[in-house]
């Protein structure tokens, strides 16, 4: 086990974010609901707490221990900060304006580890309906804004902190120096936590828990599913047996392509061809959450049937990535939407095995750096996300076959510009999506009564949050034309400007 932080989440909306903050320092961290604290063992080396909706004046707050760390250093972040004081007598009440947004230290004890090499006008990022107004004469207040007094402090004699503002977040412009001085030189972390050394060490446990048994996996073309069959394959070779089902609602020639991919990787693959047991299972359906429901029952059902033709299979390798763990043991309990696309939703009480998930620990930035470390192509990690339900989410209402080809070949000539303009890799996700509506138009002498077609194109970084893309107009011209020149029955394309929130990246 490598020495790590702790993170405990108050339920901030930038726990993660935090967690990300401290792996860029090559230092591994966990994050854990403040109310099911781990067994603080020797190589946890010092405790992050982190910010929070709530106020510590509240009846219930979330509280926690902090007798159990011992000596181990304790940094808290806004709410965690505003906890350390109110449990050692100090006052926290209510902002007399919401402190929220970019604020300038104005004193910093530079004289303090914490605030090492912090610049005393440096930029931070303020976030609290509450503010530390006092705190007990051991506290040595320890940087300080125009409006908040005690914006950090230190318990004397003690090696706990406590910051007003987010270190985490990219507006407090030295913040990963911040956490540097925290992770690497007060808790004494080595930051050797690499790429490098999780594929070694990941490697050495799965050839030690898998021994010589058999792993079935399913690929999806990804890179969650294919850097952790590469980590598995590494381990125990064609005693993975991997299955690409073809429902149907992949892109354009994807099923030969990814195909063709994996088996210049050296995995054991088998492609089965299911399109038509999923357009009939898909009969009928316009709902969204039908069809979704639809299109995975039908998955574990040919996946389970794969499966089954390979004897003695005792586990069930999985790409799921530690936000999707993270997610089912949050704050607020465990929740119940993990993507099915993770995690294969199903299949491991259907098949009765157990299962194995080498990426369990890592965030999606981290997938793809592993990936680079496996030297697995970069036309595999750098692929736009893709729905689980694949396409079936992107035809709006009924989906047929030939709805299919429709938005295939749209989708086909989007992605292929993006890429000839270099644009492509500027692009977070992209595609084409059907709308269940006809438009009239003209093409040559005749009246047409056609299909539309919408673009969808956004930047984000983890895809809670997007923008949609500001693609030129020239290029959005070009598209449109080709599309409607060369896809047959749709005589119009329309571009989506909607950002997320209030919209979602997909249209179902």
């Amino acid at each position: 086990m490598p020495e790590q932080i702790l993170i405990l989440d108050f339920g901030s909306q930038f726990t993660q974010l935090i967690a990300r903050r401290v792996r860029e320092l090559n230092v591994y961290c966990e994050i854990h609901p403040y109310n099911h604290v781990p067994v603080i063992h020797p190589n946890i080396k010092g405790i992050i707490l982190s910010g929070s909706p709530c106020s510590v004046r509240e009846a219930n707050a979330p509280d926690v221990d902090l007798k159990q760390f011992g000596s181990l250093p304790v940094l808290g972040v806004c709410y965690g900060a505003q906890l350390i004081a109110h449990k050692h007598g100090g006052n926290v009440s209510p902002s007399q304006l919401r402190e929220y947004g970019r604020a300038k230290l104005t004193t910093v004890d530079h004289h303090n580890e914490l605030f090492k090499e912090i610049t005393t006008d440096s930029q931070v990022w303020m976030s609290h309906a509450d503010t530390i107004t006092s705190v007990p004469e051991n506290f040595q207040i320890t940087a300080s804004t125009s409006s908040v007094k005690i914006a950090a402090y230190k318990i004397q004699h003690q090696k706990i902190y406590g910051i007003q503002f987010h270190p985490e977040v990219t507006h407090t412009l030295e913040g990963k120096n911040l956490l540097r001085n925290f992770v690497v030189h007060i808790c004494g972390c080595k930051q050797g936590w690499t790429p490098d050394q999780f594929v070694e060490t990941t490697v050495a446990d799965l050839k030690k828990k898998l021994g010589h048994d058999k792993v079935v996996m399913a690929l999806s073309g990804g890179v969650d599913s294919t850097v952790a069959a590469r980590l598995i394959h590494q381990a125990i070779g064609s005693n993975l047996y991997c299955i690409f089902v073809d429902n149907g609602l992949l892109r354009k020639n994807e099923f030969e392509q990814v195909l063709a991919s994996y088996e210049g990787m050296g995995l054991n693959i088998k492609g089965v061809d299911a399109k038509q047991k999923f357009y009939t299972a898909l009969q009928g359906l316009k709902d969204p959450e039908a069809k979704r429901k639809a299109i995975g029952k039908t998955f574990i059902d040919v996946f389970d049937e794969e499966a089954h033709k390979i004897a003695d299979v005792k586990w069930l390798g999985q790409g799921t990535i530690y936000p999707d763990v993270i997610e089912s043991v949050s704050v607020k309990g465990p929740s119940a939407t993990i993507k099915s696309h993770h995690n294969v939703g199903g299949l491991p009480e259907k098949m009765k095995m157990k299962v194995v998930e080498p990426l369990n620990t890592l965030f999606k930035d981290e997938v793809r750096q592993v990936g680079k470390t496996l030297h697995i192509d970069s036309t595999i990690l750098g692929r736009h996300p893709f729905p689980g339900p694949g396409l079936g989410i992107r035809i709006l209402g009924e989906i047929t076959p030939d709805k299919v080809k429709i938005v295939q070949e749209a989708d086909a000539i989007f992605i292929k510009a993006l890429h000839q303009h270099q644009l492509y890799n500027k692009v977070w996700q992209a595609g084409a999506i059907l709308l269940p509506i006809h438009s009239v138009g003209v093409m040559g002498d005749e009246r047409t009564y056609e299909q539309v077609v919408a673009l969808r194109a956004v930047v984000s970084v983890d895809g809670m949050t997007a923008d949609w893309s500001h693609l030129p107009h020239e290029f959005l011209s070009e598209v449109s034309s080709h599309i409607i020149n060369q896809v047959k029955g749709v005589n119009r394309v329309v571009y989506d400007i909607s950002s997320k929130p209030p919209a979602t990246i997909e249209w179902e």
